[in-house]
């Protein structure tokens, strides 16, 4: 069992799995310091700010801290809350009360919209409606208030769920309304995980009624309200200003392509290294940043902070656990699959070529809807650079386009990628159609087999190097599941092992053995098929079958350069 090196007598626990700020700072939980990001707002003073990043990225967490630090903290009984403590040594407090006297100002509303992605119209728009309710219910003490009594009928049936639709679609600048008669100052509001409903609702066939939703909300929350002091929003994806945000001109976007504010959602190469100092794993911070660094965000490397989090808290319990993908274990990733799914030849090639570390140039535009994204590879190639998958070497603009040199970011998302082709390959080659090949297999037919085999190799993205492995991996992949054979690879026979046997239930069919070779040249296909096959007879692969009863076995030896390769056949007579 490995010791763990994690004190608690002197080390802070790791947050892992926390995006309320008050929780992680009352438990007194490490907490790599974003505050700086309350002066940002509060000097750029712009009235509706959305920042889109990739998903476990820390967006969450920072919005509870902006909640926490403009909220005037009353509670659902009207108790005044105080949590200017949970600021103090932090870098917003060193900059003094010019900064310090907003905290705890402003009435804010907070919705996450994370919860609504379900798979009907139905779900989805209740479970916004509780979200909006939610900050109904803890606000409810002010409807006690007789200034508020021409409001209170209207209040208490969005409250409990007894309004109609339109009265929800405003229901947030209602809520504003109120909410400044009783404080008598502006509101913040703060929108969390804005797109997930429209993505959800893209995927499961409701996305204009959603986008109608969505459009009226924001602007009556966001466009006409005159009791809006500022709001920040925050998504995976920039969706086009006439998607949702129809004549908006109050709204700053902040991509991952903007300079500003490029530090405050993720881990910089300095928060990573004093975060491996202070737990004892200066000498694991170079594996860390092989597996987790890579984005940029603007001109600021950042780190995936999700997964750098997780792979320290490993390390304090074995400092020689291996590097996990971590965030591909946090969600489907089936946004890889679908790329590789619609893949034409090209852009399968240019898929493999970056990963083995090749840069690829494409053309870059940020405002595009859920509905577009699957229109061309293009829209394709943009919604995955916005969303994590691939990294911004450099840009160039050229006649008013943008241009983005993208590369794969980190070994945590080139694994994804390998993860995401094998099982497309399982599907597309081992759950397709092998019947014509399987049939020339069996039926000792090598120039079918060889040429059924070709159109696996062109089809199939290959994220090795071309070892003998991977085409070991095809033949198993291709060879196993059948229901008269038993496959087996690398068994210990005679001299040595042979790469691969395939044995019939009855000892009076054919068995076969495959040896698998790699040429180093095209010409050299020949000759490395050929000694595939005296290697089977040198060794004597075929002893283990003849000591097993089988009296008629096949040999195949087979030759692999690229995507190319030779079969040859020693029928069964040739085999004694």
């Amino acid at each position: 069992m490995a010791e763990s090196i994690f004190d608690p007598e002197v080390m802070k626990a790791l947050p892992v799995g926390y995006d309320d700020f008050a929780h992680l700072m009352e438990n007194e939980l490490y907490y790599v310091d974003k505050t700086r990001m309350i002066k940002d707002l509060l000097d750029q003073r712009t009235m509706v700010n959305l920042f889109t990043r990739p998903r476990r990225f820390g967006k969450t967490l920072n919005m509870s801290m902006l909640q926490y630090f403009f909220e005037n903290g009353w509670d659902i009984a009207g108790k005044k809350m105080e949590y200017r403590h949970l600021f103090e040594g932090l870098e917003i407090a060193s900059y003094g009360e010019k900064y310090m006297k907003h905290q705890g100002k402003y009435p804010v509303i907070f919705l996450t919209l994370k919860g609504a992605k379900q798979d009907t119209w139905e779900f989805s728009y209740d479970a916004m409606r509780k979200q909006i309710v939610s900050q109904f219910e803890r606000h409810r003490f002010i409807m006690e208030d007789e200034r508020l009594s021409m409001y209170r009928e209207r209040y208490m049936m969005l409250m409990t769920f007894k309004a109609e639709e339109s009265w929800y679609r405003d229901a947030i600048a209602f809520l504003s309304q109120c909410l400044y008669t009783y404080f008598g100052e502006k509101v913040i509001i703060l929108i969390d995980e804005y797109d997930v409903p429209l993505e959800t609702a893209y995927f499961y066939g409701f996305y204009d009624r959603m986008v109608n939703f969505i459009r009226s909300l924001f602007e009556s929350a966001l466009k006409t309200n005159p009791y809006l002091e500022f709001a920040v929003l925050t998504g995976c994806l920039r969706v086009s200003k006439e998607s949702i945000f129809t004549g908006m001109n109050n709204l700053k976007i902040y991509s991952i392509l903007n300079e500003q504010y490029s530090g405050y959602f993720g881990f910089t190469d300095q928060e990573v290294l004093a975060m491996c100092e202070y737990y004892g794993l200066d000498k694991h911070y170079e594996r860390i940043k092989e597996w987790y660094n890579g984005y940029r965000f603007g001109d600021t490397n950042v780190y995936n902070p999700w997964s750098v989090i997780l792979q320290v808290d490993e390390y304090l319990s074995n400092l020689k656990a291996f590097p996990e993908s971590h965030w591909a274990n946090s969600s489907s990733n089936s946004i890889v699959r679908e790329m590789i799914d619609r893949a034409d030849r090209d852009t399968k090639d240019e898929i493999e070529q970056m990963i083995h570390g090749a840069q690829l140039e494409k053309q870059v535009h940020e405002d595009i809807t859920y509905g577009e994204i699957y229109d061309n590879m293009e829209n394709l190639w943009n919604f995955m650079f916005f969303t994590g998958y691939f990294k911004m070497e450099s840009m160039r603009i050229e006649k008013r386009q943008r241009y983005v040199t993208l590369s794969i970011p980190n070994e945590e998302v080139r694994y994804i990628f390998e993860s995401k082709i094998r099982d497309w390959f399982h599907d597309e080659v081992v759950n397709g159609d092998r019947t014509a090949l399987l049939r020339a297999f069996f039926g000792s037919d090598g120039e079918t087999f060889q040429r059924e085999l070709d159109k696996v190799l062109k089809q199939c993205i290959s994220y090795y190097d071309y070892y003998e492995n991977f085409y070991h991996g095809i033949l198993t992949g291709i060879l196993s599941g059948t229901d008269d054979y038993v496959v087996r690879s690398n068994r210990e026979s005679g001299n040595g092992r042979s790469d691969l046997y395939a044995k019939p239930a009855s000892r009076k069919d054919t068995a076969f053995i495959i040896e698998v070779k790699m040429a180093d040249t095209y010409d050299g296909l020949e000759h490395m098929a050929e000694e595939a096959l005296a290697q089977i007879i040198e060794k004597r692969y075929d002893e283990e079958l003849n000591n097993d009863g089988y009296r008629k076995i096949v040999h195949y030896g087979i030759a692999f350069f690229g995507k190319d390769c030779l079969v040859k056949v020693a029928p069964a007579d040739d085999s004694f």
